[in-house]
């Protein structure tokens, strides 16, 4: 198991980065941590002809916070776990942080990296779904943005551009007496999950709900947002009635592919409690 012959290019700037980029196209491949790409190289499931090594960039690097909460792409899943602010701003985050691969993995991987790859059965991107989270990308020539609902098209495929690199995620603060939860099952402690959600829901003033957001992992081609059942949701307590509603509704919407650990309606089952034990949860943290 060995990658097949490539060139390799270190970018010392975020310039010589998207200039490699511009050069290159659809040719090479930005290697950032490395722990989606090299594997699927390894098997020659990638064969990239450039590889342009973008880890000196470490202004790609941290998060802030001023109303919103930023992430450089090149940020690694460590300093998210280790950050007390995503710990405190966006919880749902930091839960979901120890059911991705193991720590060695998350010393690596980055968050740009992760969503970049997209990887259906991946955590990252459904909480970014969840969260409404922005993605901006930028080329040699320009810069643009893009809503996480428009970024994911398919199965290990997003909008960037041949000659584009996601650079950094901004995510919007829940607003006040929201709860959210994730949850996941998988075979293993480490291993993709056979299905996962990331719910939120805020309470309103007079005990109902007034916004919700239902996403899951691993039950579709794309990171999956159940419209339906997260509006139906919307203007009442969240009570059992409310959830075992929503959960029917997010199931009749799925159509999970199965895999080799699970055929699709036993994701689909997965899906559903799932969805009653995290929007339990979530709730009764507003």
């Amino acid at each position: 198991m060995k990658p097949a012959p490539f060139k390799y290019v270190i970018a010392r700037t975020l310039d010589e980065a998207l200039a490699a980029k511009a050069e290159y196209g659809d040719e090479a491949r930005f290697l950032a941590g490395g722990q989606s790409l090299v594997p699927t190289m390894n098997f020659r499931m990638a064969m990239p002809a450039v590889l342009i090594d973008i880890n000196p960039l470490t202004e790609l690097s941290g998060i802030k916070a001023n109303g919103v909460t930023r992430i450089g792409a090149m940020t690694r899943y460590r300093m998210l776990e280790a950050d007390a602010g995503i710990g405190e701003r966006l919880r749902i985050i930091h839960e979901a942080l120890p059911h991705i691969a193991h720590p060695q993995i998350r010393n690596r991987g980055t968050l740009g990296g992760n969503l970049s790859h997209a990887d259906p059965a991946s955590e990252m991107p459904a909480i970014m779904l969840a969260l409404n989270a922005t993605l901006y990308l930028r080329s040699a020539k320009a810069a643009r943005q893009i809503a996480a609902r428009d970024f994911f098209v398919g199965a290990l495929e997003t909008v960037i551009a041949p000659d584009e690199m996601l650079t950094e995620i901004v995510v919007p603060h829940l607003p006040a007496n929201s709860g959210a939860c994730f949850m996941e099952v998988a075979r293993r402690q480490g291993d993709f999950a056979i299905a996962g959600i990331a719910a939120i829901v805020t309470r309103g003033a007079d005990g109902t709900c007034t916004r919700a957001r239902l996403t899951y992992c691993g039950v579709a081609q794309t990171p999956f947002y159940a419209d339906d059942a997260a509006q139906s949701l919307i203007g009442g307590p969240v009570t059992p009635a409310a959830i075992k509603q929503a959960a029917a509704l997010a199931m009749e919407a799925l159509d999970p592919p199965g895999n080799s650990h699970a055929d699709p309606s036993y994701q689909r089952h997965v899906a559903g409690v799932l969805t009653r034990r995290a929007l339990a949860t979530a709730w009764a943290r507003t």
